[in-house]
């Protein structure tokens, strides 16, 4: 008999495991790897088809290719549920819900019509690349930015609401002002006006014609280029005081002494080892 003969099925799921969801030994890096190939690959079918033209011409071999694809995604989602040691916890994971979810839209497009075009989901599988190239460390970053959104959330929320009672106003008074015989036909179209131009969009569809309004209009552009940098100024202020706290909390062992580098190994004071 040959090895894979002599292997009990545990010892078999136990391989099949580390290979699917490890990546530290070469099996597990190249599966990843070969994993977010087709990814890619499945994902590029899917926007050729939207192609004049080509989507016609190749819509057979596309259509074949996009099932190949999806037959293959659903039988490792079934090897990972298979193979995890908590297969509930890994069905409710992030990794296992986007994976599940990467597969959907392809059988219930059978029933619900075409909804190919929600695949596009599957490029969420392709954050695995963080840990296979080891780039987790990045997350930490990205961890700061998002505490800091975080922590500006009410301040932004009142930024907003404020924009918000300030666009109706203008909106309205420009309704007032313009009337629907200029473009400005009800309220709401007008608070899209006023937002448009707040926000130094600027689409043009709808333009005041009248002295009044075009004075209006000036002080609405104005009035968006003195806002625009608010929620700018809130949010570096959180992030400084978070990669402020992040420095604090790095603290050498040896001296106590804190403002490291979030990625520093060694006390830039005393040299010793920083903890993990």
């Amino acid at each position: 008999m040959n090895d894979a003969q002599n292997q009990s099925p545990a010892t078999l799921r136990t391989r099949i495991s580390d290979i699917i969801f490890g990546y530290d030994t070469p099996a597990g890096r190249a599966f990843d790897l070969v994993l977010i190939a087709l990814i890619l690959l499945s994902v590029a079918v899917m926007m050729l088809e939207t192609l004049k033209g080509l989507g016609e011409q190749w819509a057979l071999a596309m259509s074949v290719a996009e099932w190949v694809f999806t037959l293959i995604f659903t039988l490792e989602y079934g090897v990972r549920v298979y193979v995890s040691s908590d297969r509930w916890r890994y069905i409710k994971s992030y990794y296992g819900l986007v994976d599940l979810l990467s597969i959907l839209p392809s059988y219930l497009g059978l029933f619900f019509g075409d909804l190919n075009y929600l695949l596009t989901i599957r490029l969420l599988r392709v954050l695995r690349i963080f840990r296979i190239l080891k780039l987790v460390r990045y997350l930490k970053e990205a961890n700061v930015l998002v505490r800091s959104m975080m922590m500006a959330r009410r301040k932004i929320l009142v930024f907003f609401s404020s924009v918000l009672v300030l666009t109706t106003v203008f909106g309205s008074l420009m309704y007032v002002v313009e009337g629907p015989h200029n473009g400005f036909t009800s309220i709401p179209k007008s608070i899209y006006w006023a937002i448009v131009s707040i926000t130094t969009v600027g689409y043009g569809d709808i333009t005041p014609q009248t002295p009044i309004g075009q004075f209006l209009a000036a002080l609405v552009m104005l009035t968006g280029y003195s806002i625009i940098a608010i929620p700018t100024g809130i949010f570096t202020a959180e992030l400084v005081q978070q990669v402020t706290q992040q420095r604090q909390q790095a603290r050498c062992g040896q001296c106590d002494k804190g403002n490291h580098e979030s990625d520093a190994r060694f006390c830039k004071y005393c040299g010793a080892a920083l903890p993990e």
